[in-house]
């Protein structure tokens, strides 16, 4: 096996533009406000127009873009059906749009009731589940009353209303796109019953990855208010054990985030080490009492900024909830109100 990833295209397709992968079959680029900067959308060509996989945010800078790629690179064609890999904001930003423009959503049936759960969630305030998420966390009293005072992050603030109703892809669905068939393959972790779609004929081995197989980046396992005591790294593990038996080294993975890749045996190998290695950094962490701010520099191994606090807090935290599952820490509740963690 090769212990290298590829990249066959060096540069991705400006804004506006779109790179052609394969016959009928287009990569596009839009922006995002955030540290990681874009998502990758691609498209599909059949007889009567396109299918869609993923959308970006709902802004009017993206809104425009799509304007420009629906009379450019996609020729005017309808959008006949949007596929979405999963429920985060920057794949499924713009689902409604498209559906109110006739567009018909594919979606997991966990990842679009999630979606639509969180678009309809609302909060001008942290919600109390979260204030004692973030208590247990070990975030001090400062931080935690500045965030009592801010308007939390709403999935309403970037993505657009979605209506009810949508058609529902399982695992080992098979899809006819671009004139290739397609298998459905369900990931867990990053975000549960993640959609991936992979070629099953004899011509170019193509992958759909989303965000469960990304090159060079790690994708968020968290634990977040909505399920406090979840085990996602368990859930990722797996799906990168399951992911493996199909991989192979020639397949082009189509990632949601960053360049297309070959090499996934390697990587689906690298990123179950890497959070094995993480785990038992943490272990030997834990050999006196710590709270889940305290694991920051041993999990990242640099300084975590107010930006990044939330998404490492959440990561931090599945870390700790799976060696607990595991039996190998425990945790007690200290005075302030925080878990102390520790090696059993």
């Amino acid at each position: 096996m090769s212990d290298a990833i590829d990249h066959p295209y060096a540069e991705p397709p400006a804004e506006g533009c779109a790179t052609e992968i394969a016959p009928g079959l287009l990569w596009m680029r839009l922006p995002l406000p955030w540290g990681l900067d874009h998502v990758n959308v691609y498209a599909l060509e059949g007889p009567g127009g396109w299918t869609l996989v993923d959308t970006g945010i709902d802004s009017r800078r993206t809104r425009a873009i799509w304007e420009t790629l629906l009379a450019g690179p996609l020729r005017g064609k309808p959008v006949e059906r949007l596929i979405v890999t999963h429920h985060h904001p920057d794949h499924v930003g713009l689902a409604g749009w498209f559906q109110a423009r006739g567009a018909e959503l594919c979606m997991t049936r966990t990842a679009w009731i999630m979606a639509r759960m969180l678009v309809l969630d609302v909060q001008e305030t942290p919600s109390p589940q979260a204030m004692i998420l973030w208590q247990r966390a070990g975030l001090p009293p400062e931080a935690l009353a500045r965030r009592a005072g801010e308007r939390p992050y709403n999935s309403a603030d970037v993505v657009h209303a979605m209506p009810p109703g949508f058609s529902r892809i399982t695992e080992g669905q098979r899809l006819h796109l671009a004139g290739r068939d397609w298998l459905v393959r369900i990931g867990h972790g990053h975000a549960p019953c993640h959609a991936t779609l992979w070629t099953v004929d004899d011509g170019r081995s193509l992958v759909l990855g989303g965000d469960q197989l990304l090159p060079g980046i790690s994708a968020n396992i968290g634990v977040y208010p909505t399920e406090p005591e979840a085990d996602p790294l368990a859930d990722w593990l797996e799906s990168c054990a399951r992911l493996a038996m199909h991989a192979t080294q020639d397949q082009l993975v189509l990632p949601g985030h960053k360049l297309p890749f070959t090499g996934l045996p390697f990587r689906l190998r690298q990123m179950a080490e890497n959070h094995q290695t993480a785990l038992t950094r943490l272990l030997e962490h834990l050999a006196v009492p710590r709270r889940a701010v305290d694991c920051f520099p041993v999990l990242f191994k640099r300084r975590i900024g107010p930006a990044e606090e939330g998404l490492a807090l959440a990561e931090s935290l599945a870390h700790l909830n799976h060696l607990h599952r595991r039996g190998l820490a425990g945790r007690s509740l200290a005075p302030d109100g925080a878990f102390l963690w520790q090696r059993s």
